[in-house]
């Protein structure tokens, strides 16, 4: 059954039979065959379907709580027996939001120093995205804002806390100040994270506390795109000061402390609610503590 299961938490994912299909590497008919034989074990009518998809029966919402924790208890049994025979070793799926990569990155090196055998995939998401891969099992942990949006049934290990600075050319007016307020930076051309951002729905509660609503020239959800903005031309942008001073190194720009920003947002690793963790993720947990200095 289990691998009904994981066919009927893709179609639940992706609200396509062909797209989920083809995310765990089945036919199509496969997998509509498999759907309709999980609903025959259990004797309920998972998802509406005429000619395509029609979303989940009421049903189908509760089995879909119970797919999960059954998949992530297999693969939680699978990692356990594996750490017995082999140490810690496997795959780790990690997704960030973008202004925490470079967390990410220094996590999954201290650990792979300590357990070389471990293979991470890192991914740039935001937070909404890192919630939703988590439900729905393509993750195995994120690094996220830990008190900004509701986060559910999670366990989490605190980083850091994200401040803000401005970036701006080395001409610029404001590069030789001491700090900069988020007034200033109504008449300045902003180049900024995308909407989608929470880190940008932060920004926008700063500026909303001066009175000033930024209309920003250029978005992007990278953090690279900004800098080589600022670095080309005369645009500023706000970084988180970790974010800033890493991609700030060898270029032509300046770090300005924004004054009177609300305060600090933490930023965590987070993972799954379970007890006990995989040996992997517990291990996990751990470095971050450690990595934060709270260990």
């Amino acid at each position: 059954m289990l691998d009904k299961l994981e066919m009927f938490i893709a179609v639940a994912k992706e609200g396509h039979f062909g797209r989920a299909a083809l995310s765990i590497g089945i036919t199509q008919p496969s997998l509509s065959a498999g759907i309709k034989q999980l609903e025959e074990q259990l004797g309920v009518q998972l998802i509406f379907r005429g000619s395509r998809y029609g979303g989940l029966t009421p049903e189908g919402q509760a089995a879909l709580v119970w797919a999960r924790k059954i998949v992530g208890d297999a693969r939680q049994l699978r990692e356990e027996m594996r750490a017995k025979r082999h140490g810690l070793s496997g795959q780790v799926r990690i997704a960030a939001i973008p202004t925490a990569l470079t967390w990410a990155a220094r996590l999954c090196h201290r650990f792979t120093a300590r357990h070389p055998n471990v293979r991470f995939t890192i991914l740039s998401r935001t937070s909404v995205e890192i919630l939703s891969m988590l439900d729905n099992l393509d993750i195995d942990a994120g690094i996220s804002y830990l008190d900004n949006e509701p986060m559910g049934r999670v366990s989490t290990e605190p980083l850091y806390a994200e401040r803000y600075m401005l970036v701006c050319g080395e001409g610029s007016r404001l590069a030789g100040r001491s700090s900069v307020g988020w007034e200033e930076l109504a008449q300045e051309r902003l180049c900024l994270l995308t909407p989608d951002m929470q880190n940008r729905r932060i920004i926008n509660r700063n500026f909303a506390a001066v009175d000033v609503t930024p209309e920003p020239r250029i978005e992007s959800n990278s953090t690279v795109v900004l800098m080589s903005t600022v670095e080309s031309g005369d645009w500023v942008t706000v970084l988180p000061e970790d974010a800033a001073r890493f991609h700030a190194v060898g270029k032509a720009v300046r770090l300005v402390p924004l004054s009177g920003s609300e305060p600090a947002h933490l930023v965590g690793l987070v993972a799954p609610w379970r007890e006990p963790h995989t040996p992997v993720l517990q291990s996990l947990l751990r470095e971050a503590r450690k990595l934060a200095g709270t260990d």
